[in-house]
């Protein structure tokens, strides 16, 4: 693969991940998250492929395809199950507060890894903030959403921005590593189905804010 090519492929990958991130928190609707969330799974996967057929390392590969069918396909199937019949809601800041903060958000990424750029001036140090800002959009849902599925995209969010700066900052993660994360974050997700469904069960939605009337 050429430099040229791997830069663009690099970038074009970090650019569908950073979009997929601002959809996720731009948009209301929870039907809106579960295909971004695979379409992020999707691009986070694609950036391993790159970065192992660059490197030539088959092991890259194999866990591109291990990213592939967990996070792309796997955990979004679970938040589809786990948010059927809810219609979500707004979240506690509008739509122009939402912008403001991931617009600072963002430039607080920049900022705190200029001295990782400053190591370096190749695709995969420059794309790290893209990485932070991914944590740090994760960490914007959890505290803005009311809902207990919109905070599990937020978890969620947090871990592919994560693994966005391992595979970036390190060239990738052996593979029983990454297995063994996907498999504690699986175990999560599954979990909190489970929990949401209960908490549907008794009391017709996953509202955290109907949750906080409840007293002994």
């Amino acid at each position: 693969m050429s430099a040229t090519l791997y830069a663009q492929a690099i970038g074009m990958c970090s650019a569908v991940l950073l979009l997929s991130a601002v959809l996720l928190v731009w948009r209301r609707a929870q039907a809106a998250a579960l295909p971004l969330m695979s379409l992020q799974g999707l691009a986070l996967a694609a950036l391993v492929g790159v970065l192992g057929i660059e490197a030539g390392s088959p092991e890259l590969l194999a866990l591109a395809l291990l990213v592939l069918v967990f996070k792309g396909i796997v955990l979004p199937l679970v938040l589809v199950r786990s948010s059927r019949g809810e219609r979500g809601g707004a979240p506690l800041i509008n739509t122009a507060t939402s912008l403001i903060a991931m617009a600072g958000l963002t430039a607080l990424a920049y900022a705190v890894s200029a001295p990782l750029a400053a190591l370096g001036s190749g695709p995969t140090v420059q794309a790290i903030p893209v990485g932070i800002a991914l944590v740090l959009y994760g960490f914007l849902l959890l505290v803005t959403g009311r809902h207990a599925i919109v905070q599990l995209v937020g978890f969620l969010v947090i871990d592919n921005g994560t693994s966005t700066v391992a595979f970036l900052s390190s060239g990738g993660v052996p593979i029983i590593v990454e297995l063994g994360v996907v498999l504690d974050v699986l175990l999560v997700i599954l979990i909190l189905y489970v929990l949401t469904g209960r908490i549907r069960d008794e009391f017709g939605a996953t509202d955290l804010d109907d949750l906080t009337e409840l007293r002994d």
